[in-house]
């Protein structure tokens, strides 16, 4: 690729019209909202993609977009590691979005679901709260569950990985129908 492993919005804007676009977000924070004409190919899933990946980086440069940047530059390592050179949005599409640039809102049946960073939010919190009720009312020995998230949360941040996010993904509004994926694949095989 002749770009720089990783493109500012701006110069990403610039030449959307001749990128490969890959979302590796799951799909329900896909449906949330996207950079135009990206693909929705979930980080799980990138191995079972590389021959449509590879076919679309023999024909144009690729750029892998996720929420923050951290999947993405993992999805990133994966295709380097398999012999195709990609980039990354810095930033992702929250950094896309803060800019002022579109992103497209798929009309979606069942509704939006909730992206992964505010799934994991709310699955937190909701296990400190719990471990300090039930510590309170039934035994004080569960609020360890409350000190197991707090410590999950520090050693997140410290290595920025996620594995309440990796557990959240495999939820059945996270994953991708296998319809909708092999859709995805020919549509990048093809491009």
């Amino acid at each position: 690729m002749t770009a720089p492993t990783a493109l500012g919005t701006g110069e990403a804007r610039t030449r959307l019209h001749e990128l490969t676009v890959i979302d590796v977000r799951a799909p329900g924070e896909y449906a949330g909202g996207h950079l135009p004409g990206a693909l929705n190919v979930p980080l799980d899933q990138i191995r079972r993609a590389l021959p449509d990946i590879r076919r679309a980086a023999d024909r144009g440069d690729i750029l892998v977009v996720c929420a923050s940047g951290a999947r993405s530059e993992s999805a990133c390592r994966i295709l380097a590691e398999n012999g195709i050179g990609t980039a990354t949005l810095s930033g992702g599409t929250g950094a896309w979005a803060a800019d002022g640039h579109d992103l497209h809102h798929p009309q979606r049946a069942g509704g939006t679901t909730w992206g992964m960073e505010r799934q994991v939010r709310f699955t937190a919190g909701t296990v400190v709260l719990l471990g300090l009720l039930l510590g309170l009312l039934v035994h004080p020995a569960f609020q360890l569950l409350s000190a197991g998230i707090a410590a999950g949360l520090v050693f997140s941040a410290l290595t920025n990985t996620c594995g309440m996010a990796a557990v959240l993904a495999r939820l059945p509004h996270n994953r991708p129908r296998a319809a909708d994926l092999d859709a995805t694949l020919a549509r990048l095989g093809n491009r």
